[in-house]
């Protein structure tokens, strides 16, 4: 008992000693007056410049702790300096003038700010003239280290014109400018041309040769870069070799695609569109809504389901989407093989309500988009593992042809060869639920 009573006197006393601490706190005085004499002459300064300032800093009764240099542009801070101060006397410091895009010319504000040890504080605003370089140049600067001068060719624009790859890779780098300024870099970073970085600028024209790449250095707006439009709505860049759009279609609607120098040539997915002699899609599924994704590596479009803002995934009562996992099956080709990458999942076409389909040729390598000689893939509930379609779930109507192996995974049939250049249609029914897949092939 004497052991507890003695815990309980115990915080006992120390509540008391926190409530006293807490009724006698208070916020330390700010006391003293430090003065800042400014005894460099600040009348203007660039963008991108790095300004030095010098000022007397004096306290006659504390120490001095710091002493800040603040530019605003409107409200916002965009730059600060901070220099120890421990006695008076004479400090010099320099501050950066970021070059950021739309900003007109006009008056910062440069805030100098002192205080002392005992946090008496100082303010001293000044107005700065800011202007934005005119350069006479800007250098466009290749992927590979090659270099090109940019002519002036009116205010903030500038412009090249050389022989040029269909694609450039490339920053841009703007020259010093004013008594301390900085070179600045132009580059890509999210999604967007911004300063300060050197990562690669993907510049596209429709074909390769002469043309002109440009830039403004008020609004970087550059050019060129490829405009594609899907059916009438453009395209939004993804990576360098990937266009991409999420729209509604119905079955049968007409598409015009715009901005591919090499439509003609590409591969058109017959379990997605039919493509006219004037180069007009028609839309052959189901319809929904789908992202469409235009792969220049390829020279296809990649099309798969979406419900609501995501992909698509099969629902129990067998509508939604299924999706194609494994190898010895890909798009445009078998050189593009979906493998065991679930990112390269092919999404099947929906014919029908319940019912998907995907069409293959029967060829190795860049001829065909299965294997002849054997298969091993499976069906998936969504692009990415999880659901799937096991060896209980799934059967096989086209025993002759294909078979449905351990796991789930589809394989052919004893002996079976597939006949290179012919064309082989796989289609699921799921209309009895996700657990009662029947799969039917049919050569054509």
């Amino acid at each position: 008992m004497k052991k507890y009573k003695s815990i309980l006197w115990s915080l006992i006393a120390l509540a008391t000693f926190s409530a006293c601490n807490n009724e006698n706190y208070s916020e330390p005085p700010v006391e003293g007056t430090p003065v800042i004499t400014l005894k460099s002459q600040l009348t203007s300064a660039m963008f991108g410049d790095s300004l030095t300032f010098n000022a007397t800093a004096t306290d006659a009764e504390f120490p001095l702790s710091t002493l800040k240099a603040q530019l605003f542009f409107g409200t916002d801070k965009v730059s600060e300096t901070v220099i120890r101060t421990k006695q008076n006397g004479d400090y010099t410091g320099k501050i950066f003038i970021p070059y950021l895009a739309n900003i007109p010319n006009g008056a910062a504000t440069l805030k100098l700010i002192l205080q002392n040890t005992h946090f008496g504080t100082t303010v001293q605003d000044i107005s700065l003239p800011l202007t934005r370089p005119d350069y006479d140049h800007l250098t466009l600067v290749t992927a590979e280290g090659k270099e090109y001068t940019m002519a002036r060719t009116g205010l903030y624009q500038y412009k090249v014109t050389a022989n040029f790859s269909q694609k450039v890779k490339a920053y841009i780098k703007a020259p010093k400018a004013g008594t301390q300024g900085n070179e600045i870099n132009f580059g890509w970073a999210s999604g967007a041309i911004t300063q300060g970085t050197t990562n690669a600028i993907t510049f596209s024209n429709s074909n390769a040769g002469t043309y002109d790449i440009t830039f403004n250095t008020l609004t970087y707006a550059g050019s060129p870069f490829i405009k594609l439009l899907f059916g009438g709505e453009e395209m939004t860049m993804i990576d360098d070799n990937n266009y991409k759009i999420e729209k509604n279609l119905t079955t049968g609607q007409v598409l015009e695609v715009a901005g591919i120098s090499n439509f003609s040539s590409w591969w058109i997915d017959p379990d997605y569109f039919t493509k006219d002699a004037q180069g007009k899609l028609t839309f052959l599924p189901m319809s929904g809504k789908y992202r469409i994704t235009a792969n220049f590596k390829y020279n296809y479009f990649i099309v798969e389901r979406m419900t609501g803002t995501g992909l698509a995934t099969l629902a129990d009562d067998g509508s939604g989407a299924v999706w194609i996992i494994g190898e010895k099956i890909g798009k445009p080709s078998l050189s593009n093989e979906v493998g065991w990458n679930t990112d390269k999942a092919l999404c099947m076409a929906p014919v029908a309500a319940g019912k998907y389909q995907v069409t293959v040729v029967a060829g190795k390598g860049a001829l065909g988009n299965v294997d002849p000689d054997a298969i091993n893939f499976k069906f998936f509930h969504q692009k990415g593992w999880g659901g799937e379609f096991g060896e209980t779930s799934i059967t096989s109507k086209s025993t002759d042809i294909v078979v449905i192996a351990g796991g789930g995974n589809l394989s052919l049939a004893t002996d079976k060869k597939l006949t290179v250049g012919k064309t082989y249609v796989f289609t699921l029914d799921v209309t009895g639920g996700k657990t009662a897949g029947v799969l039917t092939v049919v050569e054509k």
